[in-house]
Formats: structure tokens, C-alpha cells, sequence
């Protein structure tokens, strides 16, 4: 079969842009092989630009990635719309803390939207929720019912339904809802902007 090849695609547009994707979704190589049957080895040189993957070989790449092979040839494209429906979001739960990515995973995405449920005495920064942010990040969180509380490199800040905060992402930091009922947040996690 015909290695993937247009004007607009060769291995070095593609591979990057996987690469883009997989970390965008946390998943390393391996669990990429894994969600796709394309091996770790072929992946690693697709993502290198070393090799161009054969459309088989690009459409299951695709797949591993939930995304159609047109979507992921195209996905740098101005005019492309990704729609992330409610249903097929990326959920987690862990200890109180319930989030979903509202945003899909694309290549060269600088912000990340995120939709957060505290429960009553939950806090986020757990050692499964998600890593630290890289570095020179911002994070706005606005709250969309309870309270809620943000601890940044050891300061305290207090915010009401409605308030929103915007701090350095790269710092330490976590939430915390000490108030009697569920709190909802939205969080917008936007890489690289800090100029230091």
C-alpha cells in the first residue's frame, strides 16, 4: 500500500503531529502500540520523521488516537472543526475529584479545557490526577457553584461562585472545597505563555 503523501503531508508533519497527540492524551508509546497493533518501533520512527507510515498503517495510528485517518491528516488545517461530544469526553474520578477534558487532544494545542466536580473535603493534586504543568503555564479557573479553595506555592486564595483566579500552572498548587456541598469549576490551562 502507498505511504502517506501529499503536498500538504509528509513524515515530518505527520510525525510530529502524532506525537502532539499521544502526549496530548498522557499515553506513551507502548500505549499507543497497545490502542493501535502498529508497534512501538514503527511508532517511535513515524514520530521521529525517519519513516512515512503506509495509510493501513496511518488509519490504525488514527484509530489508537480516536480520531478518523481524515482527522488526523488534516487537524492542522485553519478551517478544521473538532467536535467533542458530551458522550465520548475522557473522564476520571479519583477520591472526590471528578474531571473531564472538554477539549480533544490536537496537535500544536497550547490550551486545554477541563470541567472539575469537588465533592465536600476533596482536594485535586493527587498522586493520580493529572501531572504538573509544564513550564511557563497559566491556569484560569472559574467557579461555577460552591466555593472553592486555591493553595499556589503555599498561599491560600478563597474564591466564591463566580470568582476566577489566574496563576502560574508550574508552581505547585491544588484545590480544595471546604464548604458543605459539591463545588464546579471550569479549568483552562493555557502552555508557554509565562515570560520569565
Amino acid at each position: 500500500m502507498a505511504a502517506v503523501a501529499t503536498k500538504a503531508e509528509s513524515a515530518t508533519t505527520v510525525g510530529p503531529r502524532i506525537r502532539a497527540l499521544r502526549d496530548a492524551m498522557g499515553l506513551s508509546l507502548r500505549d499507543l502500540a497497545e490502542r493501535s497493533g502498529v508497534s512501538a518501533p514503527m511508532l517511535s520512527q513515524v514520530e521521529r520523521g525517519e519513516t512515512s507510515p503506509t495509510l493501513a498503517v496511518a488509519s490504525k495510528i488514527a484509530s489508537g488516537l480516536e480520531l478518523t485517518l481524515s482527522q488526523l491528516l488534516r487537524l492542522d488545517e485553519g478551517q478544521h472543526v473538532v467536535v467533542s461530544r458530551a458522550a465520548a469526553r475522557r473522564h476520571s474520578e479519583r477520591g472526590g475529584h471528578r474531571f473531564e477534558e472538554l477539549t480533544p487532544p490536537l496537535p500544536g494545542q497550547r490550551a486545554d479545557v477541563s470541567l472539575h466536580v469537588l465533592e465536600p473535603g476533596a482536594t485535586t493534586g493527587g498522586r493520580e490526577d493529572p501531572p504538573m504543568h509544564e513550564p511557563g503555564s497559566r491556569e484560569t479557573a472559574v467557579v461555577l457553584a460552591g466555593t472553592l479553595v486555591l493553595i499556589v506555592d503555599g498561599t491560600r486564595h478563597e474564591l466564591q461562585e463566580g470568582d476566577s483566579v489566574t496563576f502560574d500552572a508550574d508552581l505547585p498548587h491544588h484545590f480544595e472545597n471546604e464548604g458543605a456541598e459539591a463545588t464546579r469549576f471550569l479549568a483552562v490551562i493555557a502552555a508557554g505563555l509565562r515570560r520569565s
